[in-house]
């Protein structure tokens, strides 16, 4: 999100988490001269993206546009994550995955993060609209519940909801809610949120 009505369209449908990217390499990049409108709801938590950032900019960030949440989709070390909680900060950490995926890297993840995000190994950060194995969850074996992300759509999220994870906290939906990057279509939001709504 980084388009000012389009976000308070968006806000409108009462998701529970909005997200900015301040990732440069991205198609979806706020921009450096971003601003939140000053009525958005208090009740929508509020994610920064970013990746390979330092501690210093993220902070700096969070405080300017008030961030609850950093949602970290680089390779930062568990020690970034405690310095950021230490900051008050609340912390999604990314983890591609592919077939090859190892859950147990994970693990050292568990005490510095608040949630994890599983989406699509891609050649990039993110971003690929496309979907992953789901199965391959059955083999991540933690408690700390998750997001998943990569590629959900309104077609197909009802199968992420038949996997009946009891860690499965969120669905992160981007490209599939899009008109175009960094702009989502209303009307879709509006519909996948009230669906949402009737079975959680």
């Amino acid at each position: 999100m980084r388009e000012t009505e389009n976000i308070r369209k968006v806000a409108a449908c009462a998701p529970d988490f909005m997200g900015f990217i301040f990732y440069p390499g991205s198609l979806r990049f706020v921009g450096n001269d971003f601003k939140l409108p000053n009525d958005f709801p208090s009740q929508v938590e509020r994610v920064g993206v970013f990746v390979q950032e330092s501690t210093e900019e993220i902070i700096a960030r969070a405080t300017r546009h008030g961030l609850s949440y950093i949602q970290l989709h680089g390779g930062e070390s568990v020690e970034q994550c405690a310095a950021l909680k230490q900051k008050g900060l609340k912390i999604i950490k990314v983890f591609s995955v592919g077939e090859e995926f190892d859950f147990q890297v994970v693990k050292e993840f568990v005490p510095v993060a608040d949630y994890f995000l599983f989406d699509t190994k891609s050649s990039t950060y993110g971003g690929s609209g496309r979907t992953f194995n789901w199965s391959l969850l059955n083999q991540y074996t933690e408690d700390k519940p998750f997001f998943l992300s990569g590629g959900l759509t309104p077609e197909n999220y009802n199968a992420a909801l038949d996997l009946k994870n009891e860690r499965l906290a969120a669905l992160d939906f981007n490209s599939g809610l899009e008109t175009k990057p960094g702009l989502k279509d209303v009307s879709l939001v509006k519909t996948v949120t009230m669906k949402l709504s009737e079975v959680i």
